[in-house]
């Protein structure tokens, strides 16, 4: 079942709720909310945020702390974001939560721009 974004009075579609096409993506990322800390998988990401596959989603609005190290990066990103929306268990999609990011650096942006731009290119050839 997926739930809509805070605020909204209707159930949107993966891909009516972001702004730009995900990038499908498997990295290892490390999330901290205000009290537990989880690792999972993505499963794709774009320049505004990323899915996370887990069984077990945050609430949407619930603030996250994530900490992922992108293919062919040296360094780990970390950045600050918020759960946008999530899928249950039902349904085609699966269960997880759609993470927006919050205040990138200049650098992470960077990092994560490339990636996405070059897995794009790739995967259109």
């Amino acid at each position: 079942m997926k739930l809509p974004m805070a605020g909204q009075s209707q159930i949107l579609t993966s891909v009516e709720r972001r702004r730009a096409a995900r990038t499908p993506v498997v990295v290892r990322v490390e999330y901290a909310s205000v009290d537990a800390m989880f690792s999972e998988f993505t499963q794709n990401i774009n320049e505004g945020g990323l899915f996370i596959e887990t069984e077990e989603p945050l609430a949407i609005d619930e603030p996250v702390e994530l900490v992922f190290r992108l293919p062919g990066s040296p360094e780990p990103i970390k950045v600050a974001g918020r759960v946008a929306w999530v899928t249950g268990c039902e349904g085609p999609d699966a269960p997880g939560m759609g993470v927006e990011f919050a205040c990138l650096d200049a650098r992470a942006r960077a990092q994560i721009d490339q990636l996405v731009q070059r897995l794009r290119v790739e995967r259109n050839l």
